[in-house]
């Protein structure tokens, strides 16, 4: 039977924004309307969308905070009447051992253990990507996590692939393991497994995932759990749980977005390799203008001095990218003088500052890189809601906000994206408004 309900099915809270727009596009795909809001609404008012994703900016905020933020966000959705529940965080499992993840998924557990919620997976795999899981290590590529880049990020430094490691470090309850070897015998091998565990007192588990195969096994291996958490592509086999239960309408285009007319831009605040990557590609034959946190901390006024050099181009309808992406030597030097907090919140609220000018300059279609990058310039934009629509690159959608003067967004994660991916998503964004 089918649900004639317009209450939403899955609800999900992701600790950052380009993350939730990950979790997003891969329930698009999988066939379910998807709605984003960026923190959580003031209203309880009913939203019409099978999955609802809250999106936080709680990656790397005190674990205190983010806990408050995750459970307010859970009793929203809650609320609005959601049967399952998911943790999204990033796929190269973006922590220290003070946080965020173990805590926040300690404390959802708590809050649901009413609703059934004893135990949970942990599995940030995403192969389409290039994350894999084996043996309880987090690969990036053929890479380990510890030696991928990702030990030199600015904020969450990652030394460690053991992920069953460093989750134990981050919580009290006990972490155990769905190796693979459980999950290549299909969903009773990995229920199975679940069982062993919760009977040895694990609380949580890491699950292992090398294939997009695995995590639609483990996937439906989680029907009846309460919670789940991971990255966006153990959501690649939720919608269809949904749907084999009768609770799923069949959608015609589930990525739908309304024609958006308007300037474009590209902002990017990420030092990943790929951001790095693709702010060089941009270079070589488009127009860029880079900040300078130095300058900024100074006091030069680099918002005027990059809407100056803007201007010209946006006259010419031609886009233009403003950046402050650098190499993790340029960002170490200006951390030294800084300090890795002011550093990380100058350039987020410098771009925050030419995203919120650029919009009064007539600026309607925008491509943010950075996931805290991304955070402060819906803030600045005033973005209170997203609808989701198709796959630009692995794990980054289009998006369009909702209400009067609606914009077109594609918020990237810092690690994702081709080396064309800035071109490839003005590109998309301006297809998707024709």
């Amino acid at each position: 039977m089918t649900s004639t309900t317009k209450r939403a099915l899955l609800g999900c809270i992701a600790d950052d924004f380009t993350g939730a727009t990950d979790l997003a596009n891969m329930l698009v795909r999988g066939g379910m309307r998807t709605v984003q809001t960026i923190g959580v609404p003031a209203s309880n008012e009913a939203l019409e969308a099978d999955a609802l994703v809250v999106a936080l900016k709680s990656r790397t905020i005190p674990a205190a905070d983010a806990i408050a933020q995750s459970l307010a966000a859970l009793d929203w959705l809650r609320a609005q009447g959601c049967r399952q529940f998911f943790f999204k965080y990033c796929s190269t499992f973006d922590s220290t051992d003070a946080g965020n993840i173990g805590q926040v998924t300690d404390a959802l557990l708590d809050a649901l253990s009413s609703d059934g919620a004893g135990f949970t997976i942990a599995c940030p795999a995403f192969p389409e990507n290039g994350r894999t899981i084996f043996r309880g290590h987090l690969f990036v590529g053929d890479t380990l996590l510890n030696e991928s880049g990702m030990e030199n990020h600015p904020l969450t430094p990652m030394r460690d692939a053991n992920l069953v490691r460093v989750l134990q470090r981050q919580t009290q309850s006990k972490v155990g393991l769905v190796r693979y070897d459980a999950v290549a015998k299909g969903v009773p091998g990995v229920r199975a497994a679940f069982d062993a565990l919760r009977e040895n007192g694990a609380r949580m588990a890491i699950a292992d995932a090398v294939s997009d195969a695995d995590l639609h096994v483990l996937g439906e291996a989680c029907a009846d759990l309460t919670l789940i958490t991971g990255g966006s592509g153990i959501a690649l086999g939720l919608p269809a749980n949904f749907r084999r239960a009768g609770w799923l309408n069949e959608q015609a285009d589930a990525a739908q977005l309304p024609r958006i007319d308007g300037l474009s831009v590209v902002l990017a605040g990420s030092a990943s390799k790929a951001t790095n990557a693709q702010v060089a590609a941009w270079r070589e034959t488009r127009p860029a203008f880079r900040i300078d946190p130095l300058a900024a901390a100074r006091g030069e006024d680099v918002v005027a001095q990059a809407l100056d050099f803007a201007q010209p181009y946006l006259d010419r309808c031609e886009a233009v990218l403003i950046y402050a992406t650098a190499t993790p030597d340029e960002v170490k030097a200006v951390q030294r003088e800084l300090g890795v907090n002011e550093a990380g919140h100058l350039v987020e609220s410098t771009l925050a500052s030419i995203a919120r000018a650029l919009r009064e300059r007539g600026v309607r279609k925008f491509v943010v890189a950075g996931g805290e990058t991304s955070g402060a310039v819906v803030q600045a934009l005033d973005v209170r809601t997203l609808r989701i629509g198709g796959q630009i690159d692995p794990g980054v959608p289009a998006t369009a906000t909702t209400g009067a003067d609606p914009l077109a967004l594609a918020l990237k994660s810092g690690n994702f994206g081709s080396t064309d991916f800035f071109d490839k998503a003005l590109r998309h964004l301006d297809g998707a408004a024709q």
